[in-house]
């Protein structure tokens, strides 16, 4: 008889639930009091978006992520929709461009300025027409650039690609009429080449996108499906819903045999819906209620059972709608491992609650924090409409990596030129200011740092220029790069030692200099 250990080895059977202090809160937001079920909320490292109350139309709020506390009650809105702001959605590959749809049936997109707004936006960037009733849902590809989905109470999914200059797309580039009720959640595998889908009808449904196929169908009657979401590469998705006696449920499903779940669990009779977000790289899920406080959080393993529960993150205020962080926004100095941003419209509060792995060690954690999505994407729209299939593009979160750069970043010029200027400015000032001695031992240092060989741009992201040389695609060019990766370690490791020895000679020649100085 084989032995089995009573508990399961896991790093994350520790992680605990820590809301934010009152002053790192957004105060005074006035939150949208629509009952549709959807978050209301979207996150990246540079703002937080949340649909808001608005008279005569719909709005939502963009808030730059460090500007905490109190809102200014005039504060400026994205105010151009006729209807009610249902869902916003920013695009994965630039943290300056959000997407919204409407009651009004239109899908817009619109620019965020890089800096404070300063007055109302009511012009998009886009406007998407092509729905005939209002727009429930929007989802970004995951790998593919500009390629945008959209979901309206017409039944249809409708394709776009915002590569056209033209400000209104009336014509989509491909329509998904598959359903026969009203899509109540849409979720992407890994690579974007499946979708799934949970519908009015209680049915979960696997779409070939580009084909427009029906690849799988739930017709399990005993689970009524509310979302649903793909785990990731290892071929289950996962949805939540009620049951036969209209308890919450959740079920675990065999992305290649829809016709019974693996795993069919109640949780509690409350009536709110449930909101699940999967973390790939940690394998965590978490499951949010709307309408109480609490956050259920498990870990998924590729054998039974499947899913291990770990805690739960208990709280007296109940959200109406859930942000969460991208992982390249995270503070990994903190081990922190994903970060919600709660919507409380009862106290018009915004909290942050942050989801961290306890460690003494104040040192960046690499077992905790793998390759992970980042902000560029894997192909051009164009490419994924031809048929082509790449997983996401994947960086580390290690800091000085560079991870948290988005497009609009390499696009942006820096003003390097300028802080090149000062700083010599600045030292000739300092030298002004020295003993002949110091300056002559400064001027000695400069020189021999002008000797030293000339060292290649340092424009280095995970060991790679990230201007000239693309991130690896294939296993050969992983290897190749990691290999170059460990070249420029060892030469960065010599360049040091060389400083280092430099650094010994002056001290020493500053000291003989000063002891000769002193006998006169």
């Amino acid at each position: 008889m084989s032995w089995h250990p009573q508990y399961r080895s896991s790093k994350f059977r520790h992680v605990y639930g820590k809301a934010a202090s009152k002053d790192k809160c957004y105060d005074c937001v006035p939150i949208t009091h629509n009952v549709h079920d959807n978050h209301f909320c979207a996150v990246n490292p540079h703002f937080i978006a949340v649909v808001t109350e608005c008279a005569g139309g719909g709005a939502f709020l963009v808030i730059p992520i460090h500007q905490t506390g109190k809102l200014d009650p005039h504060y400026p809105k994205i105010c151009g929709h006729k209807g009610s702001v249902l869902d916003i959605k920013w695009n994965p590959f630039n943290d300056f461009v959000i997407a919204s749809c409407s009651e009004d049936a239109t899908v817009k997109i619109w620019d965020i300025p890089k800096y404070l707004l300063t007055r109302n936006i009511t012009t998009p960037k886009k406007e998407l027409l092509g729905h005939v009733r209002r727009v429930g849902l929007i989802e970004w590809h995951p790998t593919a650039n500009n390629i945008l989905f959209s979901s309206g109470y017409d039944y249809k999914i409708m394709i776009w690609n915002l590569d056209f200059k033209e400000a209104v797309i009336s014509n989509p580039v491909k329509v998904l009429d598959a359903h026969k009720d009203v899509i109540l959640s849409m979720s992407f595998n890994t690579d974007g080449s499946l979708l799934a889908t949970a519908c009015k009808d209680r049915r979960i449904r696997l779409i070939d996108p580009r084909a427009g196929t029906v690849v799988q169908e739930a017709t399990y009657k005993s689970h009524r499906a509310h979302k649903v979401l793909f785990l990731g590469n290892v071929n289950k998705l996962f949805s939540t819903g009620t049951s036969q006696w209209n308890n919450r449920q959740i079920a675990l499903w065999d992305q290649n045999d829809l016709s019974v779940p693996l795993l069919e669990e109640d949780l509690d009779g409350s009536s709110g819906l449930l909101f699940p977000f999967y973390d790939s790289d940690t394998h965590m899920l978490y499951v949010v209620g709307k309408g109480d406080g609490n956050i259920r959080y498990y870990e998924i393993s590729p054998e039974k059972p499947y899913l291990n529960y770990l805690m739960e993150y208990r709280s007296h205020l109940p959200q109406k709608g859930i942000g969460m962080m991208p992982k390249r926004g995270l503070e990994v100095s903190a081990c922190e491992i994903f970060r919600f941003y709660k919507l409380i419209p009862t106290k018009s509060l915004i909290e942050p609650i942050s989801m961290i792995v306890p460690r003494r060690s104040e040192s960046y954690q690499e077992d905790i924090y793998p390759l992970t999505t980042g902000a560029q994407p894997a192909l051009t729209a164009q490419e994924w409409l031809s048929g082509v299939n790449k997983g996401p593009l994947l960086v580390s979160l290690r800091p000085g990596s560079g991870a948290v750069s988005s497009l609009s970043h390499f696009l942006e010029p820096e003003p390097s030129d300028l802080s090149q200027h000062q700083g010599w400015a600045g030292e000739m000032q300092v030298e002004e200011m020295q003993d002949p001695s110091e300056a002559e031992v400064s001027r000695k240092h400069r020189k021999v740092e002008e000797e030293l060989p000339d060292q290649e741009p340092m424009c280095i992201s995970n060991g790679f220029d990230m201007f000239e040389c693309p991130p690896p695609k294939t296993e050969n060019e992983l290897l190749q790069m990691f290999y170059r990766q460990q070249e420029e370690i060892r030469r960065l490791r010599e360049l040091v030692n060389q400083r280092d020895v430099q650094i010994k000679q002056l001290d020493l020649e500053l000291r003989n200099f000063c002891m000769d100085t002193s006998r006169y």
